[in-house]
C-alpha cells in the first residue's frame, strides 16, 4: 500500500507501508492494505506508519487535516 503525507509546502513522505494510524475526528482508526474507500478529516496528533523491511513505526505529527483512502493509495494532506 503506498502513504502520501503531503503538505501546502512540501511532500513529507511517499513510499509504501504495511499500516498507517491516523487520528480520526471521530476517533483513531487503522488503514490495512485492502481497506475499503473512505475520506476523513484529522484531529491534532500523529499519522504512524510501519514500512517493510523496517523493524519501527515511523510518525509525523500533525495539526489536522483529511485523509482520502482508495485502491491501496492514502494520501494524508496537512495544515
Amino acid at each position: 500500500m503506498t502513504l502520501k503525507i503531503i503538505s501546502a509546502e512540501d511532500i513529507l513522505y511517499q513510499g509504501e507501508v504495511d499500516a498507517v494510524h491516523l487520528p480520526g475526528k471521530m476517533g483513531a482508526f487503522t488503514v490495512l492494505p485492502g481497506h475499503a474507500a473512505l475520506i476523513s478529516t484529522l484531529t491534532p496528533g500523529a499519522v504512524r506508519f510501519t514500512v517493510p523491511a523496517e523493524s519501527t513505526e515511523r510518525s509525523v505529527d500533525i495539526q489536522g487535516g483529511i485523509v482520502d483512502v482508495d485502491s491501496n493509495v492514502v494520501s494524508v494532506c496537512i495544515y
